[in-house]
């Protein structure tokens, strides 16, 4: 197995995840200049999608652990292998998932309670960055692939440009500069579009030339079933664990649209557009600690898996907390990036305060997880999510935020205390070493 570190593996995905965000984070910016609700509106867009989207981590996330196990295994062709069924089946259910957008964004958008101005703005950035969702598919799978090979730095480079062209349409396209007509929303979701289409080409190229061969394709015949249950095997759970949170955060959101006020709204979009930059570095570790546990679990290395874990959930934890305390002490000004309204940035600036306790919660989460799923560990955490995340993050909410009266502190009280309580799970179960047991390849 090559030798790899976490810091090196690391740092090119921390860069790729911010400049990601920012991706997101700029369309909100940006829009956040031509209106306020307009801003909050792509952001319910953005959970709407990745509610629907979670089916390409059924076949990405398994890929991710099969191919890290393999390889660590020195079992190459098996890897390729199930590189060639990843981007099929997501590249296929890409396509479907487009269509579904495409047709029915409206529909979606009524489900969950969106009205008035907020389901305008929302449906025309759904329709146009939902009916695309097909390159995002194999945009990620191929990331998946070209990571798990160690080449962090190539993801991260590509990520840059996205950004660049983003970012430059956004400034073209919603306010109208250079004689181009007002676009707004419509004008964010172009560019969105058009940085990963960009995005997705370049990707290709580099993969097919430099990790994969076109050829692996002929691999698929006579058709893998063993491969397919295995990606089930895997996918299925560690997908239905990101389901389940995404979808209860949409539960919350319309819970917010509902109940709670327009202010609370706004307020709950900067706030979580700004907290993706307090935990970006525990996704990043994650990642990577994700890739070399897979490593060392294929190569059967399993103490050095265990203090890997140990390590990289420490060194998130201290960074995440580092850059929460930051936050607080500039959290003024940091609302202030998006608006002007002081009710909104003192409400705002309260909340970033409090974030510190969820931040802790969800650091161990994203990295302990990580490593299990690494494993091949992924039945426990879906187990935990199923009950947590509904009765602690949703009942709790609505409990604490409606019923008492809390409003937007009673949501994030609810969050946290999911995230905290889980995390404790996580730990528990890493400690106890029952995932030693679980390798995807161990009896091949």
């Amino acid at each position: 197995m090559k030798k790899m570190k976490l810091f090196s593996l690391a740092w090119p995905i921390f860069v790729e995840t911010v400049l990601f965000m920012l991706l997101g984070f700029i369309d909100v910016y940006i829009l956040s200049k031509y209106d306020d609700l307009a801003a909050s509106s792509v952001n319910t867009a953005n959970q709407t999608m990745s509610i629907i989207t979670i089916v390409f981590t059924v076949i990405s996330g398994a890929s991710a652990v099969l191919i890290s196990q393999y390889l660590g295994a020195e079992k190459k062709e098996a890897a390729s292998r199930i590189a060639a069924l990843s981007i099929s089946f997501n590249l296929i259910t890409g396509i479907i998932v487009s269509i579904i957008f495409l047709l029915f964004s409206d529909t979606i958008l009524d489900f969950i309670g969106a009205s008035g101005n907020v389901r305008k703005f929302a449906s025309e950035y759904l329709r146009i960055v939902g009916s695309s969702l097909f390159m995002q598919a194999s945009l990620n799978v191929m990331a998946v692939i070209v990571r798990n090979h160690g080449l962090t730095k190539v993801t991260m480079y590509i990520t840059v440009g996205m950004n660049i062209v983003n970012a430059a349409l956004d400034i073209i396209f919603v306010p109208g500069l250079f004689g181009m007509p007002r676009l707004g929303v419509t004008g964010a979701a172009a560019a969105t579009v058009f940085s990963r289409l960009a995005g997705g080409i370049v990707l290709t190229v580099f993969m097919f030339k430099k990790v994969e061969k076109p050829s692996i394709f002929k691999t698929l015949l006579p058709f893998p079933k063993k491969d397919i249950a295995d990606i089930i095997r895997i996918g299925v759970p560690s997908a239905l664990e990101t389901f389940l949170y995404n979808l209860s955060q949409l539960v919350i959101t319309s819970i917010v649209l509902i109940y709670l006020s327009e202010t609370e709204l706004i307020t709950k979009t900067y706030v979580q557009n700004i907290s993706m930059f307090f935990y970006v570095f525990a996704l990043s570790i994650g990642q990577a600690s994700q890739i070399m546990t897979g490593h060392y679990v294929g190569a059967k290395k399993y103490d050095e898996a265990y203090r890997h874990g140990l390590r990289a959930y420490l060194s998130a934890l201290a960074m995440t907390i580092s850059i929460c305390l930051i936050g607080i002490i500039f959290r003024y000004r940091l609302m202030g990036i998006f608006t002007e309204n002081n009710e909104i940035i003192t409400l705002g600036s309260f909340i970033i305060l409090i974030n510190i306790v969820l931040e802790t919660g969800r650091t161990t989460n994203l990295v302990v997880i990580a490593c299990l799923r690494g494993a091949g560990d992924v039945y426990f955490p879906t187990i935990c999510a199923i009950f947590s995340m509904w009765l602690i993050s949703v009942l709790g909410t609505y409990i604490l935020a409606v019923k008492l009266g809390m409003g937007i502190y009673g949501l994030w009280i609810g969050i946290s205390a999911d995230e905290c309580f889980r995390g404790i799970l996580m730990i528990i179960r890493w400690k106890k070493g029952k995932w030693r047991t679980k390798s995807i390849i161990q009896n091949y």
